[in-house]
């Protein structure tokens, strides 16, 4: 989903096992859409809750990626 709003960053899941970390950048309303996406999810996914920080946009992510 972020990939298709055009926004910059990186998705990876914690040591955890339940927690996935999304950090993007990007405009504030494909920000917001990306959030709405997450609150649930793609099909087959259990979000249980979700937490959000705004911070300034660094500008150093090309493109959006999955990190192991």
């Amino acid at each position: 989903m972020a990939e298709e709003l055009g926004l910059t960053g990186y998705v990876r899941n914690l040591s955890d096992q339940t927690t996935v970390e999304v950090v993007a950048e990007g405009e504030r309303e494909r920000l917001n859409k990306l959030l709405d996406f997450l609150k649930t999810g793609p099909p087959a996914a259990r979000v249980d809750t979700t937490e959000t920080e705004w911070h300034a946009c660094t500008g150093k992510y090309k493109d959006f990626a999955i990190r192991h």
